[in-house]
C-alpha cells in the first residue's frame, strides 16, 4: 500500500503582546503618550461644555422663544421609542404653557417604512399640539444635517432645542455653528442601558461635531427653502 506523505502543518507565530519599555525614560514616555491621548480625546467634550455652558435652561426657565425643535431618537413598531416620547412631552408641555409657538420635529425618513417626522407629529398632536403648529423635516439624518436645514431650508434663527442632557449640548454648539441661536432644554431619562450608550457615545460623537464645525459639511440632503416655519408663525399671529 503506498502512503502518501503527511501535510505538514504550519503553525502561525504566536502573537506576542507589546512589552512596556524596560528604561525608566522609555516607560516615562509611554505614559505621556498615553495621557496626551486621552487629553486629546476628551477636548472635544471640553469644548462642548465651554460653548455651552451659557444656553442651558429647564423647562421652567427656558425663554419664550418662537420655534422649538425636537430631533429624533428611533422609534418602536411605528410609534417613538421611550427616549423620543420624552422630548415630545416636553416640547407639548411648553406648547401648552406659551412659551412657544411652533414645533420643528426633525428625523430619519430615508426608507418607505421608517418614518420619524409623521411619528413624532401624530404624537404630539395627540398631547394637544395643533397640527398646523407643526412642521416636518424629513432629511434630519443627524444632529448636523438637522441644525443647518432648520437655518438654510426652514429660516430658523432662534429657537429652543429639546433633547436628552447627554445630547443637548451638542445639539446647543451645532446648531449655534449652523448659524441658530438656541437654547438648550435636556429632558429627564431613566438610566438604563439606553441612557449609558447614549452618555458614552457622545465622547465619540463630540469628536465628530467638532469636525462639523470646523469644516462645515453640507447636509446628505438640502434641497430647496421650505415656508413651513414661516406659514406656521403667521397663523400663530392670527389667532
Amino acid at each position: 500500500m503506498l502512503r502518501l506523505p503527511r501535510p505538514s502543518i504550519r503553525r502561525p507565530f504566536p502573537r506576542q503582546l507589546p512589552r512596556l519599555p524596560r528604561t525608566r525614560a522609555g516607560q516615562r514616555r509611554a505614559v505621556q503618550v498615553v495621557m496626551l491621548l486621552c487629553v486629546l480625546a476628551l477636548l472635544p467634550a471640553t469644548w462642548l461644555y465651554v460653548v455651552t455652558g451659557d444656553r442651558l435652561r429647564t423647562a421652567a426657565d427656558v425663554p419664550r422663544t418662537e420655534v422649538a425643535v425636537v430631533f429624533g431618537a428611533g422609534l418602536w413598531a411605528g410609534e417613538p421609542s421611550p427616549y423620543l416620547a420624552h422630548r415630545l412631552d416636553a416640547a407639548a408641555r411648553l406648547y401648552r404653557a406659551g412659551r412657544i409657538e411652533v414645533v420643528l420635529v426633525t428625523g430619519d425618513n430615508s426608507r418607505e417604512d421608517y418614518d420619524e417626522p409623521d411619528a413624532m407629529r401624530a404624537y404630539l398632536t395627540k398631547h394637544g399640539v395643533p397640527d398646523g403648529r407643526i412642521v416636518s423635516d424629513y432629511a434630519g439624518f443627524d444632529t448636523w444635517d438637522s441644525c443647518v436645514r432648520a437655518r438654510k431650508i426652514f429660516g430658523v434663527h432662534e429657537a429652543v432645542l429639546i433633547s436628552q442632557g447627554f445630547h443637548i449640548r451638542r445639539a446647543v454648539a451645532l446648531c449655534r455653528a449652523a448659524g441658530v441661536r438656541s437654547y438648550g432644554v435636556g429632558v429627564d431619562a431613566k438610566h438604563d442601558a439606553t441612557w449609558y450608550y447614549g452618555g458614552a457615545r457622545e465622547v465619540f460623537a463630540a469628536g465628530k461635531a467638532l469636525l462639523d464645525v470646523v469644516f462645515e459639511p453640507d447636509p446628505r440632503f438640502l434641497g430647496r427653502k421650505e415656508p413651513g416655519v414661516a406659514r406656521a408663525l403667521a397663523a400663530a399671529g392670527e389667532r
